[in-house]
């Protein structure tokens, strides 16, 4: 029986531990398609879930990752054939069943879409769940009315969705404000687009009224809690925030003043369940907009035996930009 390369996470007395190990093909799930993986990538929820924070994973063993890109092997889909470039984010695979920390994946064939033209598997790991939610944002605030010129605030920006995000906004034309908590990362920051800096501490207390200054055209926010209510309070008229984390806390300490006196707009961003083409258009934009320089310049490769240590790291917000993993090391 044919067996594959995977990192296996096992349940023993209530502890989480990780083991590199090989696998029969006979134990991955059920689907239409059946990928070689050759990257996958680090996000928050791969964090969480390799440290068994929050019960996302409830069946043990479990190959977890949220991501993966590759190269079909076999299809049982009219969609895919073999040789076809796939990528796959979301759908809660890495979550409910296996996903991508390992050298073969299976799934439903409407959880891949096609490699766009101009990426690599590589450059599609090093977008991610954390760019894919950064497109996301991008075409909220577009489809609200943010126009090239713009001034956007961006925090987290030095997390994967923040620096994503301020690559993409500066190269759409758009003046970027980054919020973050790691000063020494200005000139990472910087090098993405980024044309001010600011402290997280700025954004860290509820405002002390439901308006202040007008401030922003436009906002992607990935922290929540008082960050986000403070951004709203500082929106200009008919302005936008996509909201896409809470890494600052899930409550939101505001009122409904700036919706009705300045008409501001949340807007909530998705990339777990994301439709089909909706996704399909925002890889597409990605591998149209995003300057992939940039995308080199945030990016870190490690091997699939490093995935665990890194785990406790992206939770507390040490880890900067984008991380691709290489299942075959």
């Amino acid at each position: 029986m044919a067996s594959f390369r995977a990192l296996v996470l096992h349940e023993v007395g209530g502890k989480v531990t990780p083991y590199v190990q090989d696998v029969d093909d006979a134990h991955l799930p059920e689907g239409e398609v059946t990928v070689a993986v050759e990257y996958s990538t680090l996000n928050y929820k791969d964090g969480m879930i390799l440290q068994g924070i929050g019960r996302l994973v409830r069946a043990y063993p479990h190959v977890p990752g949220i991501d993966f890109a590759g190269t079909v092997e076999r299809s049982e889909s009219p969609g895919f054939n073999p040789g076809d470039k796939v990528v796959l984010t979301g759908w809660r695979v890495g979550e409910t069943q296996w996903g991508g920390y390992a050298e073969r994946a299976r799934v439903r064939a409407d959880y891949l879409v096609p490699l766009p033209n101009g990426l690599s598997t590589r450059q599609a790991m090093a977008i991610g769940t954390a760019g894919f939610t950064a497109m996301l944002a991008v075409i909220a605030l577009e489809k609200h009315g943010l126009e090239a010129g713009g001034e956007v605030l961006v925090t987290g920006a030095a997390g994967g969705v923040g620096s994503v995000a301020v690559a993409l906004l500066a190269e759409l034309g758009h003046r970027i404000t980054a919020s973050t908590g790691r000063a020494e990362l200005k000139g990472y920051l910087e090098g993405l687009g980024a044309g001010e800096i600011v402290d997280r501490s700025a954004f860290s207390t509820a405002p002390a009224r439901p308006l202040d200054r007008e401030r922003w055209d436009g906002a992607i926010d990935a922290v929540g809690g008082t960050t986000l209510a403070t951004i709203l309070s500082q929106l200009k008229y008919r302005a936008s925030v996509a909201a896409c984390g809470l890494a600052g806390g899930s409550d939101l300490p505001t009122t409904v003043i700036p919706f009705l006196l300045r008409g501001v707009n949340l807007l909530g961003i998705d990339s777990v369940m994301c439709p089909k083409w909706p996704r399909i258009n925002a890889w597409q934009r990605l591998a149209r907009d995003l300057p992939l320089d940039k995308l080199d310049a945030m990016t870190e490769e490690v091997p699939l035996s490093r995935v665990a240590e890194l785990a406790p790291r992206i939770l507390t917000g040490a880890v900067r930009g984008r991380t691709v993993i290489d299942v075959k090391r």
